[in-house]
């Protein structure tokens, strides 16, 4: 395997592929490292994605060429996927041999042990690692070498998470691609509409779609792309910055080439306004989105979304003219023959991909032979092969033929891990607790049993006696700027008596040195869902677990069986869609804004965070004797403020409870 970088050294140029040719591609483009995904366990399902055969000849290809590559293995895991993730990882080191895996989930740890994995252990954006103290806290679970930290940080943060590295992490940062208008790790949209889980690697992007907000239709959460492009050069200081990452797996080989050969100018010929202007018009010319440099310089952030402009992927060209049955295009740039065009937006019906067969001059008349194309509609060039890259991948075909092919057997590993205590130990100890959590603290006496988030204002509206008798609940995400914040009112919580909390990612255990003395539970942004994951957690000092409400009712049953830690769960109440540190301009909050199904949701801030709801909740009540019955010992009621303008609907609310989440 190539050496792994050193932290003196320039930042890495990290390449996406979810393909073969975009594999290739970034090789062409002098990558130095290349992200991939398998066909299971990858946070981009949508891209075409590897299997193991042919992983293992592109990656012995990707080492001659002094190219590493890393394993996306970001995905949430179920309780009854364990030894099938095993299997993969014991065949990667196996065959593959990848450099690094790139894991959301924290069974992935444990598991590479039992694995003998040999490569480095990336911690995803997914994990949602948002503020720099949390970077001890990682360096003490061992294994892991590098953080993939948030898009949504400005260079001052970025610094500050450098700053704060220990001995022996680095850091990974996106400096190129596609926004997501959720904090990652953080949504939960497309799985509360249909069970597609975005934490699965399969969003359905309800963010990209049409909202109804007072009338006025717009794509209110649809972000532009992140471009960074002049100002990486501010990262280049920073010792503990390992690599610049590139989104977008399920992008062409075409976008890779440019957006690769764009950044090495930029990172290798600072000062150079002729590699400058060629690597601005390689970005420009790569197919994506319009770019945003979004919270990157702090004293200028950029809302990422522009509802008055298109932000489908893809390099707008034109639209459609003439009639439905004889449609043309009139394009804004030269198209050549093999060029691959979208008519319309992915999220809308209908729309249509074009393979150009002839070349067409700017502005000159590309007739469509496809009937009922509204005239209007949008067009999206998507992928060219020019002649030149097509050269390069020929080549590099050519060398990878030379290698043989790999019939990889299949692998015999079992996962182990600690079982549950026998039947009704723990659960003498534990009892059970029913806890509503409020967003509204009211001022006198609360309920022993009851929760209420972590913040300035709930304090000051708790005498002391409530906060010692409460569950205290963290925040989602914490950003760098809340630390000092934060770090303050956890002091004054913990002096005024309060000894239970719920913390929302692993990582806020950072803000307790002794945490065996207290009781604290992983709560349900954790994402834990499956045995290994809380028998981590318990190794880190947790009490219990309140499970991922992403899961099945199989998932529940199974995993309740099997965890090493009393569990609880949302039964009911009101579940985000997501949380986000942005807003669109035209986006107004506490407003019923209605989705193209008809759906109704709306926009709310709680101190640094923009929490989006849907009109109906999470309710699972009726089948709280069945969690009982399964061991089940905690039980959350959620309950935000309902804005005037909204209604709540009477729904099932099951959500996935009846579904085999995919």
């Amino acid at each position: 395997m190539p050496d792994q970088p050193v932290s003196h050294l320039k930042p890495e140029i990290l390449a996406p592929a979810g393909s073969r040719d975009s594999f290739l591609a970034a090789i062409a483009a002098g990558a130095d490292a290349i992200y991939c995904g398998l066909k299971d366990f990858s946070a981009r399902m949508a891209a075409d994605n590897f299997t193991i055969d042919e992983l293992a000849r592109l990656a012995v290809l990707a080492h001659e060429k002094s190219v590493r590559v890393y394993i996306t293995l970001n995905t949430l895991v179920k309780p009854d996927e364990l030894d099938q993730t095993g299997k993969l990882l014991d065949q990667l080191n196996r065959w593959v041999k990848p450099d690094a895996i790139i894991i959301q989930d924290l069974s992935f740890i444990p598991i590479a042990r039992q694995a003998g994995f040999q490569g480095e252990i990336h911690l995803s954006t997914l994990a949602n690692v948002s503020f720099p103290s949390a970077l001890q806290t990682i360096k003490n679970i061992r294994d892991i070498s590098r953080v993939v930290i948030p898009r949504e940080l400005n260079v001052d943060e970025i610094k500050s998470f450098a700053a704060a590295c220990p001995q022996g992490i680095h850091l990974e940062v996106f400096i190129h691609g596609a926004l997501c208008y959720g904090v990652s790790g953080r949504c939960y949209w497309s799985s509360y509409m249909g069970g597609k889980s975005g934490l699965r690697g399969r969003c359905v992007q309800p963010c990209r779609r049409v909202y109804t907000l007072k009338g006025q239709k717009k794509r209110y959460f649809s972000c532009n792309d992140l471009s960074l492009d002049v100002l990486a050069k501010l990262l280049l200081p920073e010792k503990n910055i390992s690599a610049w990452k590139i989104e977008g797996r399920k992008k062409s080989p075409h976008y890779v080439y440019n957006t690769v050969s764009a950044y090495r100018l930029l990172r290798d010929h600072v000062g150079e306004p002729a590699m400058k202007k060629e690597a601005l018009f390689l970005l420009e010319s790569a197919f994506g989105r319009k770019g945003s440099h979004y919270n990157f310089l702090p004293q200028r952030p950029q809302v990422p979304i522009s509802t008055d402009t298109q932000t489908g992927s893809g390099l707008l060209i034109g639209t459609i003219k003439g009639s439905a049955k004889e449609p043309y295009l009139i394009p804004r740039e030269h198209l050549l023959a093999g060029d691959l065009i979208r008519i319309g937006y992915e999220d809308e019906p209908g729309h249509y991909i074009y393979r150009v067969t002839k070349s067409v001059p700017k502005k000159g008349r590309l007739t469509l032979c496809k009937v009922s194309l509204k005239p209007g509609t949008s067009v999206f060039l998507l992928d060219r092969r020019e002649q030149a890259l097509a050269e390069l991948l020929k080549r590099l075909n050519h060398d990878l033929e030379k290698i043989p092919e790999k019939v990889c057997p299949p692998s015999k590993f079992k996962a182990t891990y600690q079982r549950k205590q026998k039947e009704g130990e723990k659960d003498k100890k534990t009892g059970v607790i029913e806890m509503n959590v409020e967003r509204l603290i009211r001022k006198g006496r609360k309920h022993p049993s009851d929760g209420f988030w972590l913040s300035p204002e709930s304090i000051s509206n708790l005498p002391r006696q409530a906060i010692s008798s409460s569950w205290c609940w963290f925040p989602p995400v914490i950003w760098p700027g809340d630390e000092p914040e934060m770090q303050k009112i956890v002091t004054e919580v913990l002096r005024n008596g309060c000894k239970r909390f719920v913390l929302n990612a692993p990582w806020q255990i950072c803000y307790f040195p002794t945490p065996k003395k207290l009781t604290i539970w992983a709560g349900p942004f954790c994402n834990a869902a499956n045995p290994l994951t809380i028998q981590v957690l318990a190794d880190m000092g947790f009490s219990g677990a309140i499970v991922t409400p992403e899961l099945g009712q199989t998932d529940y049953l199974s995993l309740s069986r099997q965890s090493i830690l009393p569990l609880g769960i949302v039964i009911s109440g009101n579940w985000p869609l997501c949380v986000s540190r942005t807003l669109s301009q035209d986006m107004l909050t506490n407003q019923k804004m209605t989705s193209p199904k008809n759906e109704d949701a709306w926009v709310a801030k709680h101190d640094s965070l923009y929490w989006l709801f849907p009109n109906w909740k999470l309710d699972l009540l009726h089948h709280k004797e069945f969690l009982l019955k399964a061991g089940f010992r905690l039980f959350v009621y959620m309950n935000e403020p309902i804005p005037k303008e909204i209604q709540l609907k009477k729904r099932p609310g099951l959500w996935n409870w009846q579904l085999n989440l995919s």
